[in-house]
């Protein structure tokens, strides 16, 4: 006679009463890179696709180059809006007066200038919905939202309006994009776009 075998333990976290904590995203063992917390639970983060990680290198590399000394851009970092929400921007600028510790693993949202978040399949409702509303109350400044449009980029800019709380669109630029807040700025969103392969 077989004996079945034992069902093996769930190697999934579980999460307390109340859901998670920010300072849990850097206790638990084993978690993926780029954990969310969203209102107490863990968001995994899919596979991305070329034109998500193109879009990211972009505005990395690109508003690192032409930002103020006073402030600092960094890729794919989690920042504290409250004690159940630690989302990670794909792009954030910060006050450089915040980067002390090379040690740290997030950043206080009342030091985050501009949030920017590349659009996947996965992320669509918190990209266009759950963030901006979330970022928009821990009055972080500047929001972009980057989709993808058949390989080029649009980019959705908003800006806090102080007397609602509430982000105000200030335009969807395509191929170039003019600025002058939080600093000035002209780029050339034509660089950043999938290479299609050829038809058959």
């Amino acid at each position: 006679m077989s004996v079945a075998p034992k069902a093996s333990g769930s190697t999934w976290p579980i999460p307390p009463e109340g859901g998670w904590t920010a300072d849990d995203l850097d206790r638990l063992p084993n978690l993926p890179p780029h954990t969310e917390l969203i209102d107490g639970s863990l968001v995994f983060v899919s596979p991305q696709t070329i034109f998500h990680e193109r879009a990211i290198d972009y505005f990395k590399w690109q508003l690192q180059s032409l930002a103020p000394a006073d402030l600092e851009v960094f890729r794919e970092f989690t920042i504290d809006l409250d004690r159940q929400n630690r989302p990670e921007p794909d792009v954030v600028v910060v006050r450089g007066h915040v980067v002390e510790d090379p040690q740290q693993t997030r950043f206080p949202a009342d030091a985050v200038v501009l949030a920017i978040e590349v659009v996947s399949e996965d992320s669509v409702s918190r990209d266009r919905e759950t963030k901006p509303l979330k970022y928009a109350r821990a009055k972080i400044p500047h929001y972009w939202r980057i989709e993808n449009e058949n390989g080029r980029a649009a980019v959705h800019a908003f800006e806090l309006e102080p007397t609602t709380g509430t982000y105000t669109s200030v335009g969807i630029f395509r191929e170039r994009m003019k600025a002058d807040v939080p600093f000035p700025m002209d780029l050339d969103l034509t660089q950043i776009r999938t290479r299609h392969a050829p038809k058959q």
